[in-house]
C-alpha cells in the first residue's frame, strides 16, 4: 500500500471516529436548569427561513425573556427583506415593553447567501450551496477568532433552527467547527408546526446532528427516538 493511500485511510478513519464522537456528545447534552440565575445571559442566533418559517421562528423568539437571551442575532437569506423587517419589528415591540440596562446594541441582523432558491434546478444548486457554506463557515468559525475579547468563544451560545434548506448548511458549519475542535454553539432544531405526521427534509437531515430536536406533534415522537415533544409552540 502506498504512503498516500495510507495517509488517506488514516485521515478517513480519524474523520469517522471524530464524527461519531461529535454525534455521541450531542446526545448527552443536558438541558439547562429550569430556573437559571437571573444574572446569567445567553446569546442566541435565530435563522429566519422566510415565509411561514420566519413567522414560526419569530413567535418562538417573542416568548423569550429578552433581558436574559441577549444579544440576539437574526440570520436571514439574501433577498429576504420580509424576514429582516419582521425581526426588526419584533425588536421594536420588545423595546417598548422592556427597559434594558445595557446601552450596547441588543440585536443584530446578518445575511447569508441562499443555499438553493425556490424552483432552482438541482444542477445549478451545488455552486450556490458551496457559496452559502463558505459564508456560514466565516460566520461560525472565522469571525469569532478575530472578535476582540472573545477568543475561544462561539459566535453565540445557542443557535435555533426551524428550516428550510439553508439551515442545513448553517448546521454543517457548526458541525465542522466541532470536528476540528473550535468552540461551537448548541444547536436546537424546532420542527415546523405544519409537520404533523412526518419530518421535513431538513429535519431528517439534521436529526442526528443537533443538540435538541423539538417536535410540535405527538405523532412525530418515535419510540427510543431523540425527539422532544413540548406541545404546540407557535
Amino acid at each position: 500500500m502506498s504512503s498516500c493511500a495510507t495517509i488517506l485511510l488514516s485521515f478517513l478513519l480519524f474523520f469517522c471516529v471524530r464524527l461519531f464522537f461529535v454525534i455521541f456528545s450531542s446526545r448527552r447534552i443536558r438541558l439547562a436548569p429550569a430556573n437559571p440565575r437571573p444574572s446569567q445571559t445567553c446569546s442566541i442566533a435565530i435563522f429566519l427561513g422566510s415565509g411561514g418559517h420566519t413567522t414560526e421562528a419569530l413567535k418562538l423568539a417573542s416568548a423569550l425573556d429578552f433581558s436574559r437571551y441577549s444579544p440576539r442575532t437574526y440570520i436571514v437569506s439574501e433577498g429576504d427583506a420580509f424576514s429582516a423587517q419582521k425581526a426588526l419589528a419584533l425588536e421594536h415591540i420588545k423595546a417598548t415593553d422592556h427597559v434594558f440596562s445595557d446601552d450596547q446594541p441588543q440585536h443584530k441582523l446578518l445575511t447569508i447567501p441562499r443555499a438553493r432558491r425556490v424552483y432552482q434546478s438541482l444542477l445549478s444548486t451545488p455552486p450556490d450551496a458551496v457559496k452559502s457554506l463558505l459564508a456560514c463557515i466565516y460566520l461560525v468559525s472565522v469571525r469569532p477568532l478575530f472578535k476582540k475579547g472573545a477568543f475561544r468563544q462561539p459566535f453565540v451560545d445557542l443557535l435555533i433552527l426551524n428550516g428550510p434548506g439553508t439551515c442545513v448548511i448553517l448546521c454543517a458549519a457548526v458541525l465542522l467547527n466541532r470536528l476540528i475542535g473550535l468552540p461551537s454553539p448548541r444547536v436546537m432544531y424546532v420542527e415546523s408546526f405544519a409537520r404533523v405526521k412526518s419530518l421535513s427534509l431538513s429535519g431528517k437531515l439534521l436529526y442526528h446532528f443537533t443538540d435538541r430536536f423539538v417536535v410540535q406533534w405527538p405523532d412525530l415522537v418515535q419510540p427510543g427516538g431523540r425527539e422532544v415533544y413540548c406541545g404546540c409552540l407557535v
